[in-house]
């Protein structure tokens, strides 16, 4: 089984290698405005209790929500137009592997595009000065994360009739917890009730575990618990889709 992952992931891999260069590049353009916004134009104007900058703060949110993103785009839309548009899915259904396997190299493939993805963010808000701890547990929860979604796009690309809803999924489920989920602000911002509803949200408790270990701190033990139960959750609902 471990072969049969490694394969569908290097056939993923091996398209990403031919186009590195563009999909380097393309992962710079994001990060460096959203730096840029929030770190040097709203960042000066913004004072955080207890003092610190709000670059510190708002980075490893930037890059929660970048390899959320990076993560579910990179399976969900081919795996969506190989199953219904090209009927390229149907080849692997014949191939002796299991649907298992094929749902797990796709998702650690698009967990690899989003690993790379922040590494980028991480290098490039380093030379804007920010002071962000690094180390195996913030390499840990960020591996989760990619993974996570990973599994999200593929249990999307599976359920959705068409291009179109996996769009509507994307507007209705992705977007919203990009700005909700604790990427910008802090959720004591929001009233009590839609907090608890945001804190179960896959994606906040991997912005909240970054953000305090980027901070030389640690993550919280509930956070880390519902990363791990979403992910296990996900990587369920991802093998039974197919």
């Amino acid at each position: 089984m471990i072969g049969d992952v490694l394969t569908i992931a290097w056939r993923e891999l091996t398209v990403l290698r031919r186009r590195l260069a563009v999909f380097l590049f393309a992962r710079m353009i994001s990060p460096l405005l959203y730096l840029a916004t929030f770190g040097f134009g709203l960042g000066r104007s913004v004072q955080l209790a207890g003092g610190g900058s709000y670059l510190d703060f708002v980075v490893s949110g930037i890059i929660a929500m970048n390899s959320m993103l990076v993560c579910f785009n990179a399976v969900a839309s081919p795996v969506c137009m190989s199953r219904i548009l090209y009927m390229t899915f149907d080849e692997y259904q014949t191939a002796p592997i299991s649907n298992t396997s094929y749902v797990l190299g796709q998702a650690l493939a698009a967990a690899v595009r989003g690993l790379i993805s922040s590494a980028i963010i991480i290098a490039i808000a380093w030379l804007f000065g920010c002071r962000l701890h690094v180390d195996g547990w913030y390499l840990l929860v960020l591996t989760a994360n990619c993974l996570t979604f990973s599994f999200v796009g593929v249990i999307a690309a599976m359920l959705v009739d068409g291009h179109e809803n996996l769009n509507t999924f994307t507007t209705y489920v992705i977007t919203p917890m990009s700005f909700l989920c604790g990427t910008f602000f802090r959720l004591d911002n929001f009233p009590p009730l839609l907090a608890k509803a945001v804190y179960f949200l896959p994606l906040t408790p991997a912005s909240s575990s970054l953000r305090a270990i980027g901070a030389g701190g640690e993550a919280a033990a509930a956070d880390l618990l519902l990363l791990a139960a979403g992910r296990f959750l996900r990587l369920s609902g991802g093998s039974l889709c197919t």
